[in-house]
């Protein structure tokens, strides 16, 4: 199997400053990014989710895949170089090698998230206040893939926690 950086040599290699927005949370651009090198951060509205530095590291997948808005920004921390897709929907259909790459990194996250679910899950489902719903909330996350999931408004938090 060809390594990522081979399939994308060809592909526009592109150096962005630090602080310039990649994908834009709920817009849609069709464009797929592979970091060559730099770090970027994923904000959810102001909250960042995490930083990525590891060369190889694919952002707007999930956008792409579901042809949906962005779920998250993506911008740079320091001077990045990436390759971009401007049209990532034909380069995936038309790269069975990165959409496997693809697939195996979507497969990992899906089974982090899930074995972090069953473990809240877990340590609430004995519970029987408001935190007791946990698990409910949980299925309905799980079984209801069709439906695109919409956080609730602002939750006042429980100082017990």
């Amino acid at each position: 199997m060809q390594s990522l950086f081979e399939i994308c040599q060809g592909a526009t290699l592109v150096e962005f400053p630090a602080d310039e927005v990649l994908l834009p949370e709920g817009a849609t651009s069709g464009h797929l990014y592979v970091l060559k090198d730099g770090m970027v951060e994923v904000l959810r509205g102001d909250t960042q989710v995490a930083t990525v530095g590891e060369p190889g590291a694919l952002f707007g997948e999930m956008s792409v895949l579901l042809n949906r808005p962005h779920t998250a920004t993506v911008r740079t921390m320091t001077p990045c170089t990436l390759y971009v897709f401007d049209d990532a929907a034909s380069f995936l259909r038309s790269n069975p090698e990165i959409a496997y790459h693809v697939a195996k990194l979507i497969a990992g996250r899906l089974n982090a998230a899930t074995s972090y679910l069953a473990d809240i899950k877990q340590q609430f489902e004995d519970r029987t206040d408001h935190l007791g719903m946990v698990g409910e909330v949980l299925d309905t996350l799980m079984h209801n893939q069709e439906e695109e999931f919409k956080p609730g408004p602002e939750r006042e938090t429980d100082s017990r926690l």
